[in-house]
């Protein structure tokens, strides 16, 4: 499965989308000490104009022991395999130099700026990373050749079990590129609904598999069944904050200003525990695992059990 239009390039412009996608498959030892929290997106390009429409690129500069490290990276979509592709790269991180130079930036050297190179097209990739692979190696040239390489992420080296053992969206982006297989992705999407806190990155990414129906890879009837689970997802989510809220403020009616863990902790009334019961069983029945309640209430699996088989269980929360 290959597309090429503007989703991707949106896809990776959100953070949460981006950190998952240089934390989990970016394998340098400084990756630990970027300050995601401190980044942001540079809204250029230097794409040439011959490629635009094989390719993106996206840029972002990120807190590193106190200084900014450039994140370069190329998506690539056309389907070949170019063997030239350190030049091209070269030349791109060449004109941002010279970018970063014209601006007038007061620095006396220029930032660091680490390239990657993203391919989503079925082929392997062949083509040499270093540029010194590409010159002739005489007469040689000692410490003047030039030694440029670049980081690929190709999504077809990784394999289907390594994809799902690490289930977080760009997995899951590339498990349906690479290994499509429609009752699976279905589930690792309905995991990540239930799991991933950011819902724009999660609207971002379902509205990318939109595109995949309207570009006609996947059958709109799978498209329609995993919107169908999101948007369950989401009531039930809802539903979840709205009976939270309510115990919260049967809390402090009550005089448990620590909250629900502190209340917990307290003892909670009959009808509190009934009302909660209620709603672990619909969530339960709607797909939801009882270590994802688990979760969500703060609850221990066992507590959870209990609740949903109408035991009485102990109100202990978990650690």
């Amino acid at each position: 499965m290959n597309i090429h239009d503007s989703g991707y390039k949106r896809l990776f412009s959100n953070k949460t989308i981006f950190r998952q996608l240089i934390q989990t498959f970016v394998t340098e030892p400084w990756v630990k000490d970027l300050d995601f929290e401190q980044m942001e997106t540079v809204d250029k390009s230097f794409v040439s104009d011959h490629y635009k429409e094989t390719e993106s690129d996206l840029i972002y500069r990120v807190g590193l022991h106190g200084r900014e490290v450039y994140i370069y990276v190329l998506l690539e979509f056309q389907s070949t395999v170019d063997r030239w592709m350190a030049v091209r790269m070269l030349n791109y991180i060449s004109n941002f130099y010279m970018d970063f130079i014209a601006t007038g930036e007061k620095s006396d050297k220029l930032p660091a700026v680490f390239p990657i190179l993203l391919y989503n097209g079925d082929r392997s990739w062949s083509a040499p990373v270093n540029i010194a692979e590409l010159i002739e190696s005489e007469p040689s040239l000692g410490q003047y050749t030039l030694n440029f390489e670049y980081f690929k992420i190709v999504e077809h080296e990784f394999s289907r079990e390594q994809l799902l053992s690490i289930r977080n969206i760009v997995s899951t982006l590339f498990l349906t590129e690479a290994h499509y297989d429609f009752d699976l992705v279905s589930t690792e999407f309905l995991g990540l609904f239930e799991r991933e806190e950011d819902r724009q990155a999660i609207s971002l990414f379902l509205n990318w598999f939109r595109q995949l129906r309207e570009h006609g890879r996947v059958d709109p009837a799978d498209f329609a069944e995993i919107e169908e689970s999101y948007r369950s997802t989401e009531e039930a989510r809802e539903m979840l904050l709205t009976a939270l809220e309510k115990e919260r403020e049967a809390f402090r009616r009550e005089g448990f200003e620590q909250g629900i863990e502190q209340g917990l902790e307290q003892g909670i009334e009959q009808g509190a525990i009934r009302e909660r019961q209620t709603l672990m069983r619909t969530m339960h029945v709607n797909g939801y695992a009882p270590d994802v309640i688990a979760h969500l209430f703060g609850m221990t699996v066992e507590q959870v059990n209990a609740l949903l088989t109408d035991e009485t269980p102990s109100e202990t929360p978990k650690d």
